[in-house]
């Protein structure tokens, strides 16, 4: 069966099923929506126990009837934990029935249908939703606890019309939130202005987005540092090392800003605040943004972190500022973003490191190729989405922008932002002369697939072939690399399902050709780009950390080597160029490229882990044992690569000396050992914060006959959490004796600590 076939059941068969899920859900319909959310207006009470694990809410909602049919039915989308106990239309009570909604997998949303007395075109009514939302283990998407408290849109902890997975776009509205009983010592955060209402055991937070977006918040204790009118909100007891990375991330989100309102406009009225959180890093909404609270405590901000807050700061145009829904929206949502952010990088830091940046991308994009759908058609519902409209159509967006212009194509972009709607649609109807690549690029699957032939020299000149397997033209760059490292360069463009040649004069060889060295189209091989053809696949990362993890390491520092002649700056393969030496015994070369990669202007957070590591362990070879201990401090301390984390760990405590330990940290394990062997449930409960770790408080209770915990580290995270390593020795029931290490995260609540998390558990 031919790839095209395959294609088109796939086709078929997501086709089927839209239509199979409109018929069922009627208000869900590709075409058309039928309800538009004007506003919603949120009142959250949270639990004044731990025992207690519901979230009591009320939520209203002003609609639209946008459908131009008259309405007499709403359905509303919610969790499937929530427990509805009434609806009021316009006030007055009305009746509901629940149904079942399957959105992938096991996964289910809850359906509330409401009868509507008849609704007209454009008018608007309201809703009224009292409910309680059950939290049966804490995540990232929601969370109760009296040490933080965490709701985020993916959590469906508010009803809305409109799915998350709808494929026109989710509901979007201006919202207002107030939060009651946040516990004792914790703010509460999410988007927009803040005001504090009530007083006493009823004090809340009430804040107002005007913008379009999507309700959420957070409950915490952090630090607030205040810069360029940036709100960074970090870790309680925040020294003054991670204050100034929080300085200098406010400076990032100065600086992407003002390099958009270059590009979109005049910056939309919206407070900027970046909040370090333990779970859920990378969601951001109306300017509101989480990273991970270790980037904090790293010696340099890295580049993922750099991408986050400038997406999210797009993002305040693109989908607040201005609604962005239709087909493909997420092309712009995310493609687009990512595309301006990526700008803004290079920008900052160079052309080089955006170029590694978007090797990042293609390369993730390039693992899904042959099994992606055609933008206009994919949505939240397949687990490539976000892979797809992000990295696909950030470089979608970069060939236009590359074709038209640039000043034309942001020009056309605040011309159709002016009415405060943004659709696909309009930007390709403005672009009609660049139809046919557009037409491709988001109405068919990725089918292109260009190559070029080796160099051939003849007499003053060499010749180089081309061909372009794809169904459009390709105007591309061709790069030739001579002996002496001149390089040529030519553009040309190859006609569809064509050949084409271009002809470099030079008297010297031409050793290397690439075609499309900009890598301005998606394709789907990357690796017969470049004649003589150094590998067979499109991720270069991968081939050599193949050979690495064969421990052929002579083979991976050959293909490190090979692929950082043409990308220097690609610190993934430098950290395995240096780990692949250091593992041949060549120390001092290992050191130099570890060094290199903790120098790099933007490196990965995990290649930082990896390059302390590597300096920890030359140090450790060389007799400096204070030195080692310093970096592996730095590698467990970034807190990126579980790999690294764990070596460091092990590295540091044949280096140091005994640690002093807080005294409280050992009663609380004597404690913890006590309740493990007890036999009684609630005894190993009644130490773990609610809501967390439940599989493994289940897997403990009743089972362990022996529980023996000996501290050997304590690191503080902040004023009330810390990572205590242990060696752990236990005996289960039917199972012989094991042991090993295990890093347990210990929060304060009150005067007690209580177990809050398993970081690591290599007990063997």
């Amino acid at each position: 069966m031919t790839r095209n076939i395959i294609q088109s059941l796939i086709v078929f068969a997501f086709l089927l099923f839209t239509f199979a899920f409109a018929v069922f859900a009627q208000d869900e319909s590709r075409a058309l929506k039928t309800w538009e959310v004007q506003k919603y207006d949120v009142t959250v009470t949270l639990p004044q126990t731990e025992a207690d694990r519901n979230l009591t809410a009320r939520a209203v909602l002003n609609l639209k009837n946008v459908s131009g049919s008259v309405g007499s039915r709403l359905t509303l989308r919610i969790g499937s934990n929530a427990e509805i106990t009434a609806v009021k239309v316009n006030d007055a009570t009305t009746d509901f029935s629940k149904g079942e909604e399957k959105i992938g997998g096991n996964n289910t949303l809850q359906r509330v249908i409401v009868r509507l007395p008849l609704i007209q075109p454009n008018q608007i009514f309201s809703v009224a939703v009292d409910y309680k939302l059950n939290v049966k283990e804490n995540s990232g998407l929601n969370a109760l606890s009296p040490i933080g408290s965490q709701f985020l849109p993916l959590s469906f902890w508010y009803p809305t019309p409109n799915s998350w997975y709808f494929a026109r776009g989710a509901d979007f509205a201006p919202f207002k939130l107030n939060v009651i009983g946040r516990s004792s010592g914790t703010t509460t955060l999410t988007s927009g202005s803040q005001f504090v209402v009530g007083g006493g055991s009823e004090i809340g937070e009430f804040f107002e987005q005007k913008l379009n977006g999507q309700p959420f918040f957070l409950t915490g204790s952090w630090d607030k540092v205040e810069a360029n009118g940036v709100s960074v909100f970090l870790s309680k007891g925040a020294d003054a090392e991670e204050q100034k990375r929080a300085s200098e991330m406010a400076g990032l989100a100065t600086e992407a800003k003002a390099f958009t309102a270059n590009l979109l406009g005049v910056a939309p009225d919206v407070p900027v605040r970046i909040i370090g959180v333990r779970r859920g890093a990378g969601f951001s909404g109306g300017g509101t943004i989480f990273v991970d609270e270790s980037a904090f405590r790293r010696q340099k901000i890295d580049s993922q972190i750099v991408m986050t807050i400038a997406e999210a700061l797009i993002k305040i145009w693109l989908g607040n500022a201005v609604n962005v829904s239709g087909d493909a929206n997420g092309v712009i949502r995310e493609g687009l973003a990512r595309y301006i952010a990526t700008q803004f990088l290079e920008s900052k830091f160079g052309k080089e490191i955006a170029d590694v940046e978007r090797l990042r991308q293609r390369t993730a994009y390039a693992a899904i190729v042959n099994r992606d759908a055609p933008l206009n058609i994919v949505s939240p519902l397949d687990d490539y989405y976000y892979n797809a409209v992000g990295n696909k159509g950030a470089m979608i967006w970069r060939a236009l922008v590359k074709s038209a212009g640039q000043n034309e194509f942001f020009n056309q972009l605040r011309t159709q932002m002016k009415d405060g709607n943004l659709e696909l649609s309009e930007i390709r109807a403005a672009f009609s002369a660049q139809k046919d690549f557009l037409d491709y690029s988001f109405d068919k699957v990725t089918d292109m697939n260009l190559l070029v032939g080796l160099p051939q020299a003849s007499g003053a000149a060499t010749k180089i072939a081309l061909r372009n397997a794809g169904p459009i033209d390709a105007t591309v760059n061709i790069e030739a690399i001579a002996s002496n490292g001149e390089k040529l360069n030519a553009q040309t463009t190859v006609p569809a399902k064509g050949f084409g040649e271009v002809n470099f004069k030079t008297a010297n060889k031409i050793v290397r050709a690439e075609i499309d060295s900009e890598k301005l189209y998606p394709q789907i091989n990357y690796s017969d780009d470049i004649a003589p053809r150094e590998f067979n696949e499109s991720d270069m990362l991968l081939v050599t950390k193949r050979l690495f993890d064969k421990q052929d390491f002579a083979g991976a520092e050959k293909n490190a080597r090979t692929i950082l002649k043409i990308t220097p700056r690609f610190d993934d393969v430098r950290v395995l160029l240096a780990r692949a030496l250091f593992a041949q015994g060549k120390t001092s070369a290992a050191e130099k490229e570890f060094q290199t990669v903790s120098d790099e202007k933007l490196p990965t957070a995990r290649s930082l882990a990896w390059a302390n590591l590597g300096l920890g362990e030359a140090a450790l070879k060389t007799g400096n044992k204070a030195q080692a201990a310093k970096f592996f401090e730095e590698a467990i301390k970034t807190n990126a690569e579980y790999g690294a984390v764990l070596t460091a760990r092990q590295e540091r405590n044949k280096t140091s000396g005994a640690a002093a330990i807080d005294q409280s940290v050992k009663d609380f394990f004597v404690q913890f050992d006590k309740a493990a062997i007890s036999g009684r449930k609630a005894d190993v409960d009644a130490m773990i914060v609610s809501g967390e770790i439940p599989k493994f408080a289940g897997g403990i209770a009743g089972q362990a006959e022996q529980w023996q915990t000996k501290v050997l580290q304590v690191d503080k995270i902040d004023a009330n959490n810390v990572l205590a390593e242990v060696n752990l020795t236990t005996k289960f029931l039917s199972k012989n004796n094991e042991s090993g290490t295990a890093v347990f995260r210990l929060s304060k609540i009150g005067n007690n600590w209580k177990l809050s998390g398993v970081e690591i558990f290599e007990v063997r």
